[in-house]
């Protein structure tokens, strides 16, 4: 028994001293962590914003009726052939409507008016020569110009009568209001005929935070997007500025008119309006989710030679994901985005490609 034990021991301590003079080869501190990194760049753009909503109107838009009474006839479309619709587009001037009256027309006593004229300004011409010669007075030639001045006044008088029988576009745009009466009805004077809108430039009326009057100017950029439009900005910008803040609301009038020339956005939308307050550009901008806060200090890591390094950071504009990088990063940087949340100074890193 007693020299099987000190057989134990022997064992025990040879195992001991070798486990001391071979140490294990990989220590914690050469553990290679894998990370994603990308090179930074000078091109970023980033603005600093206020946000903000509305209901997009249209900047021209009118509901035309009918100035008299008359059997109604609907006009056909230049471009189509076929009566005007709903959404057809129209031009400054054209005619959608044509009311008949045949009563009124003659009454209005266009050919009369009008020879009526010629012969006022034949005795104008007449009374002149005369005059030239000395055959006639002062005021016969001016009674002559009262005549043919009131002749004009008569016949532009009776055209603009005739013209209330004619319903037309007063701008280009877009029927968006069209009742419907049957054909040859006789239609009573001041009835809905057609709605125009031009909605290629709209505008929206907007409430802003007094906390943002000393940013917001006039002619300032603005952001114009829609839920239906997901991958669509519209540009847009601030034309009227209200001085007065609201003592209920604690906010200001504005104003944002919008190039909508491609028709994306139609009127009545809802719209979100983002005001572009500050703008950088040709700066370095990187995610919000890879900066790190430790003791009011922001910092990321970059990778130099397969180790992490850590950059404390100054930052300038932010928005809603990404943040403007003043000091602390340089371009063709490898800033790690991925892989970063176990990170220390000086961590050997992989980078995964």
């Amino acid at each position: 028994m007693y020299h099987h034990k000190t057989h134990i021991l022997f064992a025990l301590g040879v195992f001991f001293i070798a486990a001391c003079n071979n140490p294990p080869q990989t220590g914690p501190s050469d553990i290679e962590t894998p990370v994603s990194a990308r090179e930074l760049k000078s091109t970023g753009t980033i603005s600093r914003l206020v946000n903000t909503s509305g209901t997009a109107q249209a900047t021209f838009s009118v509901d035309l009726i009918s100035e008299m009474s008359g059997h109604y006839q609907l006009q056909n479309s230049p471009r189509t052939g076929r009566p005007f619709k709903l959404g057809d587009a129209v031009r400054k001037g054209e005619l959608i409507i044509r009311l008949e009256d045949n009563e009124y027309e003659n009454n209005i006593r266009i050919e009369s008016r009008k020879l009526s004229l010629e012969i006022a300004e034949q005795e104008q011409v007449k009374q002149k020569e005369l005059q030239e010669k000395g055959g006639a007075t002062g005021s016969q030639v001016k009674n002559a110009e009262v005549q043919a001045t009131n002749a004009r006044y008569e016949l532009a008088n009776a055209l603009l009568n005739l013209e209330k029988m004619n319903v037309k576009a007063p701008f280009d745009g877009v029927i968006v209001n069209l009742p419907h009466y049957s054909a040859e009805a006789k239609v009573p004077a001041n009835q809905p005929m057609a709605g125009v809108m031009n909605y290629s430039n709209m505008f929206v009326e907007i409430n802003l935070p007094e906390s943002a009057i000393e940013f917001i100017q006039i002619n300032q950029p603005v952001h114009i997007t829609h839920y239906t439009l997901p991958n669509d900005t519209l540009k847009g910008v601030i034309s009227e500025l209200s001085p007065a803040i609201s003592s209920e609301t604690r906010t200001f009038k504005g104003k944002i008119l919008i190039n909508n020339s491609e028709l994306k956005i139609r009127p009545g939308m809802f719209v979100k309006a983002d005001v572009v307050i500050e703008k950088a550009e040709n700066a370095i901008v990187i995610p919000k989710n890879v900066i790190q806060t430790s003791r009011n200090t922001r910092f990321v890591y970059v990778v130099e030679r397969n180790v992490a390094v850590m950059r404390t950071l100054t930052t300038g504009i932010e928005d809603e994901e990404n943040v403007q990088v003043m000091e602390g990063l340089s371009e063709n940087d490898q800033l790690i985005v991925r892989g970063f949340e176990t990170l220390r100074e000086n961590s050997r890193v992989k980078v995964l490609r």
